[in-house]
């Protein structure tokens, strides 16, 4: 399985704000089914989850925005995760897109996970069954 995953999206109306470029919303969002498109594929769709009983919540976003997304631009969110510790996670992301055949860096971001109880609210130990579902990646650039 994939340490760098690419999810991929063409902007829409939808995700556009007052200026004409993608709103700071949609990133956020873009960012989210990145990571639950990853988290899929390595076997933790979130029915898995659920029948877990435990899973991730956002703990913060941190988002750099270099260059606006446009309408039409099919943009790629690359995503990895660059750490696992007891009960947090982070992940990273470079959403790009290519202008004039050159790929161009939209935005760096990163989102610090926790694992925590669904019915306690809790933190909760990550479980071995769920980290070792993943790859570390330690990218400088992507």
């Amino acid at each position: 399985m994939p340490a760098i995953f690419e999810w991929t999206h063409t902007v829409a109306d939808a995700d556009l704000d007052g200026l004409g470029h993608a709103n700071n919303i949609s990133y956020v969002k873009w960012m989210q089914s990145a990571a639950l498109a990853h988290s899929a594929i390595q076997g933790w769709p979130v029915q898995a989850y659920s029948d877990l009983g435990c899973g991730w919540v956002v703990r913060s976003h941190f988002i750099e925005y270099l260059s606006p997304a446009l309408h039409g631009d099919r943009i790629i969110v690359r995503t990895w995760v660059a750490d696992m510790k007891k009960v947090t996670s982070m992940r990273r992301y470079r959403i790009v897109t290519i202008r004039s055949e050159k790929e161009v860096i939209l935005a760096r971001a990163q989102t610090d996970w926790a694992f925590i109880d669904y019915g306690a609210g809790t933190p909760k130990r990550i479980p071995p069954e769920v980290s070792n579902s993943f790859e570390i990646a330690i990218v400088e650039d992507v």
